[in-house]
């Protein structure tokens, strides 16, 4: 089990490091940049994805192709960490060491694309973000959230498709 779970963590959070990296990059170097919500969620669910195999690739090779549902969702949400904490520890040794500015760049980019009647509350919002991202349990919370909750789910739905008494 454990091998599945680091193979296919490290899998995910090498294709989610380096989606990070891209964009971050694109959102620096391109001040028109026009980001696309639906989109970046639904790269996150396919690559979240590569979990339903995980624990299917467990079940046929390990376990004689029988598996309940929570030794299932277990696999799944492990893979998740895995690939969770691979996408923090490379998103913020990139943003620390590489583009310490990108918190800057992504304040203006929010301020810049909010409502005009949002615009000073997002400004008050951003400052104090700036502020709290200063702390690196704060820093390494909100990077976790950013994808963490996506693969849960993702492990969720495939643990109901993959049991098999």
């Amino acid at each position: 089990m454990k091998k599945i779970i680091l193979i296919f963590g490290a899998v995910i959070g090498i294709l989610l490091s380096v989606n990070a990296i891209i964009h971050m990059n694109m959102m620096i170097s391109n001040p028109d940049y026009k980001g696309n919500d639906i989109i970046g969620y639904a790269t996150l669910v396919i690559m979240f994805s590569l979990i339903y195999f995980g624990v299917r690739n467990y079940r046929n090779n390990y376990l004689d192709g029988k598996i309940g549902f929570s030794k299932a969702f277990k696999t799944g949400a492990l893979i998740c960490f895995v690939a969770s904490t691979f996408y923090v520890v490379v998103g913020l040794l990139y943003y620390y060491f590489f583009v310490p500015d990108f918190i800057d760049v992504y304040a203006d980019y929010l301020i810049k694309n909010s409502a005009p009647d949002e615009v000073e509350a997002t400004t008050a919002q951003m400052a104090n973000f700036k502020e709290m991202y200063k702390n690196p349990l704060f820093a390494i919370l909100i990077t976790y959230m950013e994808v963490f909750p996506i693969g849960m789910i993702v492990a969720l739905f495939s643990a109901f498709i993959v049991k098999k008494k």
